[in-house]
Parts: C-alpha cells; sequence; structure tokens
C-alpha cells in the first residue's frame, strides 16, 4: 500500500514548506506550526504525513518568501508599569515585540499566536519586574543579553540539534527583575494546579446548592 511506504527527506520537507506557508496565512498558530512541523520531521511513512495538512488548502494562496521579515520594522510595544499586561489567546505577531516591565508584569503567550513569519523576534527589558514568555514545546529558542541583580532563563523542550523549527529570538536586559521563556513541559504544572483548584471551588458551589 502506498501509504506504507517509507517518507524521503524531501516529501518531509515538502509537508514542513506547506506548514510555513499555511502559518503565513494565518491558518496555524504557533504551537500547530510548531506541532505539525515535529510530526513531520519524525514521520516514518507517507501515511503518516497525509494527516499533518490533510485540513490544509491543496494549493496555498501565499508564497513562503512572504515570512521573511522586513527591514526595519516598527516593534510592537507591550508596557506594565506598576501593574501587569498579558497578550495570551489567539493574536497575530507580524512585527517584532518590545516587553517591557517597571515594577510590573508582562506576559506573552505566544502558544497560541498567529506568526506569519515563523519566527519572533523579541526585546525584554525589566526593572523590578517579570518578563514571561510561554512558549510551545519543540521550537528554537535563543536568548541572550544582561541580567544584573535578575535572571534570564531559559526552560524548553527544544528540537532535536540541526532540526529546523520555528524560532523565538529574545535579547534581554534584566534589572532586578527576570526574564523567563517558559515551554508547555515546564508550564502544565501550573495548569494542572489550576484546574484542580478550579475543580475544588466548583464542588463546593455545588454542595452548597
Amino acid at each position: 500500500m502506498t501509504d506504507e511506504i517509507r517518507a524521503s527527506d524531501a516529501e518531509r520537507e515538502a509537508v514542513v514548506e506547506r506548514l510555513r506557508v499555511a502559518a503565513a496565512e494565518g491558518r496555524l498558530t504557533l504551537g500547530e506550526l510548531t506541532e505539525r512541523t515535529e510530526a513531520a520531521y519524525t514521520a516514518t511513512t507517507r501515511g503518516e504525513l497525509v494527516p499533518i495538512t490533510a485540513d490544509l488548502p491543496a494549493e496555498p494562496a501565499s508564497s513562503a518568501t512572504s515570512m521573511r521579515p522586513a527591514g526595519g520594522a516598527d516593534r510592537e510595544w507591550v508596557v506594565a508599569v506598576l501593574g501587569g499586561t498579558r497578550r495570551q489567546g489567539r493574536w497575530r505577531v507580524e512585527r517584532p515585540l518590545a516587553a517591557v516591565a517597571v515594577i510590573g508584569d508582562v506576559v506573552l503567550d505566544l502558544r497560541g499566536a498567529e506568526v506569519p513569519r515563523g519566527e519572533v523576534d523579541i526585546t525584554a527589558t525589566t526593572f523590578m519586574g517579570d518578563v514571561k514568555i510561554y512558549v510551545p514545546d519543540g521550537v528554537d529558542v535563543e536568548l541572550s543579553g544582561i541580567a544584573v541583580m535578575g535572571d534570564k532563563k531559559v526552560m524548553v523542550r527544544e528540537a532535536p540539534a540541526g532540526r529546523p523549527s520555528p524560532k523565538v529570538v529574545v535579547s534581554a536586559t534584566a534589572v532586578m527583575g527576570d526574564v523567563k521563556v517558559i515551554g508547555d513541559s515546564y508550564a502544565e504544572p501550573v495548569r494542572r494546579t489550576l484546574r484542580a483548584w478550579l475543580t475544588r471551588d466548583d464542588r463546593r458551589r455545588r454542595a452548597i446548592e
């Protein structure tokens, strides 16, 4: 059977290219792009490649060249001063981001974000504050910069070395604050604890009623 024929490197790359174009068109979030890219590169047979793009158009409407970063693009600012700012859910990242936390917290959750260029460029600056960036496991993370009486850290299960994957590049300046890039593997325990708390709270309400 055709589905049982082993997939070639060229066939895997063709699937990954379709995924990149789909992301550029806003059809896939960063989380979906990362997950499907990993599935494509680990597929053994042609049959395993088929469902990865089954819900995508056979003929993409745009070219992958649209994902190339535009030179000199202005940054989109996400600022928290004496408070908190959060970007999450499904949102579109078309420009480099600048996250600034001054005695406050900025949370950028990229797992549900649409990333047309396949790469996110973030400048993170903190002063007595925190910037947390949540990403799907499997992305390639580059974190650079300085930390003075603070911390900068990557806690992500990244893709194997040498395997192309979506990229998140962070340049950090942390003064008495933290800049952290956190993947699903490290965020999940927190989310599980929250779900457990909500479940207990729901049971209590029903008991009172």
